[in-house]
């Protein structure tokens, strides 16, 4: 698995190249009616039975890099250290570190050092997105009351 230090954003190649692909994927997978199609390697004549979920994910991948997103592909139980967690969270580690000890996430040790399960810090980030859009949707309406807003 890669580290989060070795994820590159797209090239314009790549992503010219994604972009067309997933157009010929996305065609691909409406026609599809089995649950493990076939695709073959035209550069090896090689030919794969490949589960529909999985051939729809590469969908979204390459989606996403033709749009210059970076992509990573996390197994949903991987535990990962509080500094690759903080760097996740986009906050310092010692910050993070407060988060953790305060119970906001969870999080095992293993001797001294914390480890945090990928999944529940990404159902912490969801959470906060989440706070923070109602917060914003507060103030709007705050200042809309207040007849801070125009007509």
């Amino acid at each position: 698995m890669k580290v989060l230090e070795q994820i590159r954003k797209p090239s314009k190649l790549d992503q010219k190249v994604a972009s067309e692909s997933y157009s010929a994927l996305a065609s691909a997978i409406k026609q599809l009616h089995s649950e493990q199609p076939e695709i073959e390697i035209e550069e090896t004549k090689d030919k794969i039975k490949i589960p529909l979920n999985a051939l729809k994910l590469l969908g979204d991948i390459l989606k996403a890099m033709g749009q210059g997103k970076l992509i990573s592909i996390v197994p949903v139980a991987t535990e990962v250290t509080t500094q690759a967690a903080a760097e996740f969270l986009g906050c310092s580690r010692p910050h993070l570190v407060k988060l953790l000890d305060g119970g906001k996430i969870p999080f095992t040790k293993i001797g001294k050092h914390r480890r945090i399960k990928f999944e529940d810090l990404f159902n912490y980030k969801k959470q906060m997105k989440e706070q923070q859009k109602q917060y914003l949707i507060d103030i709007m309406n705050s200042d809309e009351e207040a007849g801070m807003y125009d007509s």
